[in-house]
This record gives C-alpha cells, structure tokens and sequence, in this order.
C-alpha cells in the first residue's frame, strides 16, 4: 500500500519505518519538501503525497488541521484518513473542543467526503520503534474509531500488520474518550514524571 502522510515529524517517521518493515511505500506530504529532517522517505507537497495514496495520515499539530485540511478535501474525498491528533495548548494541557464533540468529529466535518477514523494518538511517538512494542510479552493497543466500519477495518488491519493489538473503539464519537486518554497518558508522563516510554494496554481476557 502507499500510506501518505500529512506532515514529517516524529509520529510519521516512526510509523513510516514499521510500515516499510512490512512492504508498504511511504511518503510525506509537507509545506516545504526540501527540508529533509527524515530523508529515508520521499518528502513532496500535500496534494502530490496524497494522490494516488490507500491510508492518508493526519500527523500535523490539531491546530493546523483547520488550515491545512479545507484546501484538501477534494483530494482527500474517499480516502481512508487517520487522524492521530489530539487537541492540546502549548504546555500540553487538553484544548477543549466541546462537550459533545472531539478533535476527530471536527475533522470530519473538515473532511465530509473522507473516511475519517481515530488511532495512534494514544500511542507516544517514542515507542512506535521495533524494540519498544513488545512490552513484556504484551503488544501495545491500538484504539481505533469511525463512523465506516471498511476504514475502521483497514486502520485496525493495518494496525495489526505493524505490530499493535488493533481494537475497534466504535464510532466516531468514541474518540472523545480516546482524546481524554491522550490528555492522561500527557499528565503522566509530564505532570507525574512517568515519561514517554510508557504504553496502554488493553488485556482481554479469552
């Protein structure tokens, strides 16, 4: 598959390295392509990433996204999109985005024609490496929601393919819940001094 990203920082490298282990073709989509912080891939404009791409990666700070995206949407329209942003100030405290709403539900309204499901922001960049998945015996889990379940599908599948315990969060409306995880794994890590090399995992019993 050919997963594109928007944006090139941490998130997207990480991902994009466990996602070449497994044959699948990478590249960024970014405001200035010859700026090469990740020169294992190929950095180009938005539109040129995102043509021709299965799973389009949301991997921008959230407060970009209502900058970034709009010009987008005609491109985006039927692709499955991961948004694995979350809503946060400059000092990581949560950004709120309504009571009956979520950083998610916003972009999909951004993006109505696109298959828009929630996943990796639960996951800190700095254990999206080979040698940090297996936490004890045990993969990290990956929560995905969508309103579609053939994206929720290929998220959690793709998931899966790159070494996380893909489960399916619900709808749409479930990354409400998966943001406030977000906002707790932050306070752990920076509020209590936990760190980033820090992971969830969901056990379920058989």
């Amino acid at each position: 598959m050919k997963i594109a990203f928007i944006g090139g920082g941490l998130l997207a490298s990480s991902v994009a390295v466990l996602a070449k282990a497994k044959g699948h073709d990478s590249v960024f989509g970014v405001r200035d392509p010859l700026k090469t912080s990740f020169p294992d891939f190929p950095r180009t404009g938005f539109i040129e990433a995102i043509t021709g791409a299965d799973i389009v990666v949301i991997a921008i700070p959230y407060q970009a996204t209502a900058e970034v995206l709009p010009p987008l949407a005609d491109a985006l329209a039927g692709k499955v999109v991961i948004d694995t942003t979350n809503a946060v100030k400059a000092d990581w405290s949560p950004l709120p985005t309504g009571e009956e709403s979520s950083g998610a539900e916003h972009i999909q309204r951004l993006l109505p024609r696109s298959y828009v499901a929630k996943a990796f922001n639960t996951i800190f960049a700095e254990v999206i490496q080979p040698h940090r998945l297996n936490r004890a015996g045990h993969k990290i889990s990956l929560f995905v929601s969508s309103n579609h379940p053939k994206a929720s599908q290929s998220v959690m599948e793709f998931g899966a393919q790159l070494g996380f315990d893909a489960i399916n969060a619900g709808p749409l409306k479930s990354a409400r819940y998966l943001e406030a995880v977000a906002h707790l794994n932050l306070e752990l890590a920076f509020g209590q001094g936990d760190g980033m090399n820090t992971a969830i995992i969901y056990h379920r019993s058989v």
